[in-house]
């Protein structure tokens, strides 16, 4: 009987990548397996037909060797399809490992899924630290059957398909594979009458409270790591927690890095004669100085009044920003006496209004040398 192209066998094109035949071959031969086609001969036959092309088309030498020759090419190798360097054992355990925790070594054991938890801060929770409690999704034992896994509460019994080692054992012809018992899934044991809420397992979905220490210095962005908190793992450690620092909007001030930014308005008299104001920092409050004659958007820096980092290092400091309001709502009088008061400073010329004057200067040279159609 003429053999069927190998390609055809495994339903790919001549040019599929070394994942697209791994995929075609994975789905037919969990179709066509001897175990679950029972009372199917011609299964255990298409099974062995999609192992020899999968053997074949696999092996980058082999391959090359089909696409020139085609089976001529690689009969001394193939051997029927069980011979050559790899055998039954090794082809199964590369393709089904990650489905039966590696066939010959038990259930592997996988780690849980690590969590991620979102924790809005205030700016004073932050700077100082703060112990704080979250409640986390992780699984809890089921109330249903006091986390027995059984509606009846009675223990598990040794699994009848592999007699408890959690291993079976599948032969073909003259070759054995060993691989995870598919009925208890490597435990060794089972659960007769699953309880209806948790399916056996004897955990369901629930939520957990954690405290989390949250050390001082912490800043937007910044990660607390809580080892172990995390999903539950397979046979395995649980993997962690990471809760993710973000900063609520401060009334007052903003931060940037370990300086505190902050904007001060101040009154237009205090601005042009200078004065004493109280202003905040995080921790108390301090006297700021005014010079006189001071202008919008001057800075004044107070060392050491920032947050110092949760990396260490020096203390931030604490950057005051001035705004001069403009006066609103004022009297008929109070606008007279500031109408008064800007007639005597045209007197004065450009010596009360330098980069007025400056400004005005560079508006006329603008206008003079532009030609404006």
């Amino acid at each position: 009987m003429a053999q069927r192209d190998y390609y055809e066998v495994l339903g790919v094109d001549r040019s599929v990548s070394e994942g697209e035949l791994k995929k075609a071959y994975r789905r037919l031969a969990m179709k066509f397996h001897p175990d679950r086609n029972p009372d199917d001969p011609s299964a255990e036959e298409k099974f062995k037909e999609a192992k020899e092309a999968f053997d074949v088309l696999s092996d980058s030498n082999k391959r090359a060797s089909y696409d020139q020759f085609g089976h001529a090419g690689v009969d001394a190798n193939a051997g029927g399809g069980f011979s050559g360097q790899a055998g039954f054992g090794d082809i199964f355990d590369s393709v089904f490992g990650d489905i039966f925790g590696g066939g010959r070594g038990g259930a592997r054991a996988h780690r849980g899924s690590d969590l991620s938890y979102n924790l809005e801060l205030s700016l004073e929770e932050a700077v100082f630290g703060t112990e704080v409690k979250i409640r986390v999704p992780t699984l809890v034992e089921c109330t249903a059957c006091d986390g027995t896994g059984s509606r009846s509460r009675k223990p598990p019994v040794t699994c009848d398909h592999c007699g408890g080692s959690g291993q079976v054992r599948m032969q073909q012809g003259f070759f054995s594979v060993q691989q995870t018992c598919p009925k208890c899934r490597g435990a060794g044991k089972i659960i007769p009458d699953p309880c209806h809420e948790c399916s056996g397992a004897g955990k369901v979905r629930g939520s957990k409270t954690i405290s989390v220490k949250i050390p001082a210095g912490v800043d937007e962005g910044d990660r607390v790591r809580l080892t172990g908190e995390g999903e539950a793992g397979l046979n395995g450690p649980s993997g962690d927690l990471f809760v993710n620092i973000e900063l609520k909007r401060h009334q007052i001030f903003e931060r940037d890095g370990n300086n505190l930014l902050c904007e001060v308005p101040i009154d237009f008299p205090t601005a042009v004669l200078g004065g004493q104001l109280e202003v905040p920092t995080i921790d108390g409050k301090v006297t700021l100085k005014i010079p006189s004659e001071t202008q919008t958007g001057k800075m004044f820096r107070l060392r050491g009044k920032g947050v110092k980092s949760v990396r260490g290092g020096a203390i931030g400091d604490l950057i005051c920003r001035v705004e001069i309001e403009t006066p609103i709502k004022l009297s008929s009088n109070q606008k007279e006496l500031l109408r008064q008061f800007a007639l005597s400073l045209s007197d004065g010329g450009v010596k009360h209004s330098p980069k007025t004057s400056s400004w005005l200067d560079g508006v006329k040279k603008f206008f003079d040398d532009v030609k404006f159609s």
